[in-house]
């Protein structure tokens, strides 16, 4: 420990830093990191070579936050740790960064050999939505490693890469993991008009997939995507075994305005679940028509409040009276 961060500490501080008790170095790295000076990133950085892992994790992560270049090379660094709960924290104090220009330094780990080194380098570089990691984003959807799958698809969801959407589509369908395919199917709401049929293909699979997540998410993304040519699996979709499933294949029918959905729609009012009643009822007021509005009356008398309202902005909405 040397140079002017090291003349700037109290004397109490510094003897503790450079105490042969590991827990009092720890210590005294915690109060290190509340001062928050930039003077003292140095030291900070070379708790990192500690002897201690439990002081290396420490220093780890107190360097969250630091948008600095010497900080996150640093934290880039202990990815690489021999101690897990080392790698973690540096992990996590890497994935609290906001600066864009910061992420060309995780490039390099984003396609590393280690699983969780390229992970978390993926992970951090996920929400910086840096253009150059599109390359070892896309190269890591062919990965072993399921977590490591996951990371590139988020990566390519936020970047809205919509080059990836092939690749994407086929994760979605087929990849082994069931996280990795709710994961590639939701990042499937970035597809073009142009790449409608291809996302639709998908998803028809997503809304047939043996993990209900993975149909939920399907559910959800055909909505944002107003695919018409899944309207029937949507409405099949609304006597799915897990409400979550039918909550938000409700929302995409009523997204589309979807006259064969009504009968379902209007089962779905009947619902234990008072969310999944809401949601049918918002989107019987989207879909509209005689039935719809019969439908709506009857749920006036839903014993939640919230339903209640729902159904009265429904109604309103289709210009009738509650």
């Amino acid at each position: 420990m040397t140079g002017i961060a090291a003349d700037l500490l109290p004397p109490a501080l510094h003897a503790r830093l450079h105490s042969p008790d590991a827990g009092v170095r720890r210590v005294a790295l915690m109060d290190l990191a509340d001062e928050e000076e930039e003077a003292f990133l140095p030291l900070l950085v070379a708790g990192l070579g500690d002897g201690a892992p439990e002081v290396r994790a420490v220093a780890a992560s107190a360097l969250a936050g630091w948008e600095l270049p010497d900080a996150v090379a640093a934290l880039a660094r202990a990815l690489h740790d021999p101690d897990d709960a080392v790698r973690a924290a540096a992990a996590q104090s890497l994935g609290e960064l906001k600066e864009p220009a910061l992420g060309h330094a995780l490039l390099p780990a984003a396609a590393h050999a280690d699983a969780f080194v390229c992970a978390a380098a993926l992970r951090a570089l996920r929400e910086l939505r840096l253009p150059e990691a599109a390359a070892p984003a896309t190269a890591a959807l062919d990965h072993p490693d399921a977590v490591v799958r996951r990371e590139a698809v988020g990566v390519l969801g936020w970047l809205k890469d919509a080059q990836a959407l092939p690749r994407l589509a086929r994760l979605a369908a087929e990849d082994a993991d069931d996280e990795v395919r709710r994961s590639a199917t939701g990042a499937l709401g970035l597809a073009t008009p142009a790449q409608a049929d291809l996302a639709a293909h998908a998803l028809l699979a997503g809304l047939k997939d043996t993990a209900w997540p993975v149909r939920q998410e399907a559910a959800a993304t055909a909505g944002k995507l107003r695919l018409a040519a899944l309207e029937p699996a949507l409405v099949e979709a609304l006597d799915d075994g897990y409400w979550q499933v039918r909550l938000r294949a409700a929302r995409a029918l009523g997204r589309l305005r979807s006259p064969r959905a009504v009968p379902a729609l209007g089962r779905a009012l009947a619902h234990e679940i008072s969310n999944l009643r809401k949601e049918a009822a918002i989107a019987l007021g989207e879909i509209g028509g005689p039935v719809a509005i019969a439908l709506l009356r009857s749920a006036l008398a839903d014993p939640d409040p919230e339903v209640r309202k729902l159904t009265r902005l429904a109604l309103s909405h289709l210009g009738e009276s509650a």
